[in-house]
């Protein structure tokens, strides 16, 4: 038979009761932020920059909130406040019965309308702009190894490695790669590369840059190969989700074959290269277009494309990518083919505090 003064045991109302008790707390304890629309979001609002104003939840993670759209925040801990004329100040946050914001810290207060709320980070924290304009590095690796067998043998391993180091006025990348294929026991890939890339905004559009890559590509011939370039950028498109940028420049390049009988190049040339990337919901998209002639022959070139989809397999470390990559040399070794071609599906694991690697 159930006991039906089993729920209501002296105990059990008690543990109800504090349960009810730190439910209301906590919702008493959080920071309130209003919208324009009605909506009310609770959780804890840990900045303002940017005309976004930043909500942490436990329910939905962080929110990014339009300033615009918000008509009032409340908070229950101290927080910096700075306003368009230069104000700042450290205290609560509530709603002031003209519309406005009131900061109250224990000495002082003032009345702005929110959107004079030029900024707002947790008290003891760094400003935001101090933050933006710091330097932050991002790293990335991944690793392609795959195999078939049956009607045709096919064994392949691919290991990538990039680094960023970017910042508001300049951008430092270096980069490592290596690729090896075998089809029926024969080599079809047998490539390494490594370089590094610098580029110095000297206006919001505009940069100079630098750079240089070396490596060796065995099916190709290729023992040794080196190209160094400088010159000027030119942002097309600079936008938060899309960036469209073009390079101009002179480079040196040096190739030295394993054949004997094969003549290396030592040359300077020109440089010239294109590169695309738009963030699509959370996925990536990038391409990176590169063309280099040699002076001392105009028909010996090397033009290079490489195409990658990113898609995110967990928030914020895993990604995996699908690409491909084509190298066009003008003058190979003899018996060589002009075109090398080589797709991938890559997993990458990305990590640091800068935006992702490319």
């Amino acid at each position: 038979m159930t006991d039906v003064n089993h729920h209501r045991n002296p105990a059990n109302i008690l543990r109800i009761g504090a349960c009810l008790a730190a439910f209301w707390a906590s919702c008493l304890s959080a920071d309130v932020v209003e919208t324009t629309d009605g909506a009310r979001i609770v959780g804890r609002v840990t900045k303002i920059h940017g005309g976004v104003v930043t909500v942490n939840t436990a329910y939905a993670g962080e929110i990014n909130l339009k300033q615009a759209l918000v008509s009032s925040i409340t908070t229950d801990h101290p927080v910096a406040v700075k306003v368009t004329d230069g104000t700042r100040i450290i205290g609560m946050v509530s709603p002031d019965k003209e519309g406005g914001l009131k900061v109250a810290s224990p000495t002082s207060s003032i009345v702005t309308p929110l959107d004079k709320v030029v900024e707002c980070w947790a008290a003891g924290e760094e400003d935001p702009d101090v933050v933006a304009l710091r330097r932050k590095w991002s790293y990335e690796a991944g690793v392609d190894i795959n195999g078939t067998r049956g009607t045709r043998t096919q064994t392949g391993e691919a290991l990538s490695y990039r680094a960023k180091l970017a910042g508001p006025d300049d951008t430092f990348k270096y980069y490592a790669a290596y690729n090896r294929q075998e089809a029926d026991s024969q080599v079809s890939a047998d490539q390494f590369k490594a370089g590094v890339d610098y580029a110095d905004n000297f206006t919001p559009h505009a940069s100079w840059y630098a750079r240089d890559e070396g490596g060796f590509d065995r099916v190709i011939d290729v023992k040794l190969y080196d190209v160094a370039a400088a010159g000027f950028g030119y942002d097309f498109i600079k936008q938060k989700d899309q960036t469209f940028t073009g390079r101009a420049g002179l480079s040196y390049r040096y190739d030295e074959y394993s054949a004997p009988d094969t003549p290396g190049l030592s040359s300077a040339g020109a440089d010239f290269e294109l590169e695309y990337s738009r963030n699509i919901g959370k996925a990536h998209l990038h391409e990176k277009v590169a063309f280099v002639p040699a002076f001392q022959d105009l028909g010996n070139y090397i033009a290079a494309n490489e195409f990658s989809y990113e898609i995110p397999i967990t928030k914020s470390l895993w990604k995996l990518s699908m690409g491909m990559e084509n190298n066009y040399s003008g003058r190979p070794a003899d018996d060589v083919e002009k075109l090398e071609t080589v797709y991938f599906t890559r997993l990458v694991l990305s990590w640091g505090e800068g935006q992702p690697v490319h």
